[in-house]
């Protein structure tokens, strides 16, 4: 293949997923990660991609470690694994728990599962609480949850509420079981956010937390965000989904409880 047939599909794929990452097209191209890197270089010069840790992103679509994708731009992406994960995070999920769930994209898939349920919610997520509270949401178990509070704070473009009140108010309330999603996973960085307010509630979430159980789709790994907000000796338990190469598996086994949710990978 030449080098210019081989940019062109690069940049088509960066269109249409937002962002790119080496290892995947390196083994979707059948060459080397240095060969992508090579032509990422090229492509960022042209001003076409713009470069971030571990692939590429179309400019102004998806931003690098220092910066939040907006809610909205992160929903659309692979579905199907997220909701693959929030079917196996809910079956965590007792009758008569309370249970926090930080902001995020996988974390609204699980919070469609727990409406209706005989459960209490704390969440920094408005986004969560209008799924598990609005009486005109016609796709929803119109019972509702059974108590769901929202922390109040200031508003990330993720949707999350961070800063003083959000922390003050979690570090007041005891939860059995914390969901979080993350930006990033890392084996040396940890769970990672760009976002430091959201770094700092996601630690207060944890700190709620009889035990936490991160939920992050497979695009997640090798991600690091510019905050740290847990190690995996912080964390109880990793539901991914099956996209996670078999090495990647491995790896994060042998450092933190993992459970793959079946079925979420095209």
């Amino acid at each position: 293949m030449l080098a210019a047939d081989r940019r062109r599909m690069i940049l088509e794929a960066a269109v249409a997923h937002g962002s790119v990452r080496v290892i995947d097209l390196a083994a979707e191209l059948g060459v080397s990660e240095m060969t992508i890197r090579r032509d990422l270089d090229r492509l960022a010069d042209s001003g076409e991609l713009a470069k971030v840790h571990g692939g590429a992103v179309v400019p102004g679509v998806r931003p690098g470690r220092g910066v939040e994708p907006r809610s909205a731009l992160k929903a659309v992406r692979d579905t199907a694994e997220k909701r693959a994960i929030a079917v196996v995070a809910a079956g965590l999920v007792e009758d008569g728990m309370t249970v926090a769930v930080g902001a995020g994209t996988t974390t609204l898939e699980l919070a469609r599962l727990l409406r209706g349920r005989d459960v209490s919610v704390v969440t920094n997520s408005i986004s969560i609480f209008h799924v598990l509270t609005d009486p005109d949401d016609a796709d929803a178990d119109p019972s509702g949850t059974s108590a769901v509070q929202l922390t109040g704070g200031q508003r990330t473009p993720s949707d999350a509420l961070v800063g003083p009140v959000a922390n003050a108010m979690l570090e007041r309330v005891r939860c059995d079981l914390a969901f979080l999603g993350c930006h990033g996973i890392d084996p040396e960085a940890g769970f990672t956010s760009p976002n430091i307010g959201e770094a700092e509630t996601n630690r207060r979430l944890i700190g709620s937390a009889r035990s936490t159980v991160l939920l992050a789709d497979h695009t997640k790994y090798g991600e690091i965000g510019a905050h740290l907000f847990a190690r995996f000796s912080d964390v109880d338990g990793l539901v991914s989904d099956d996209g996670l190469r078999r090495p990647v598996r491995e790896a994060l086994a042998a450092a933190l409880s993992l459970t793959i949710a079946p079925g979420g990978a095209a």
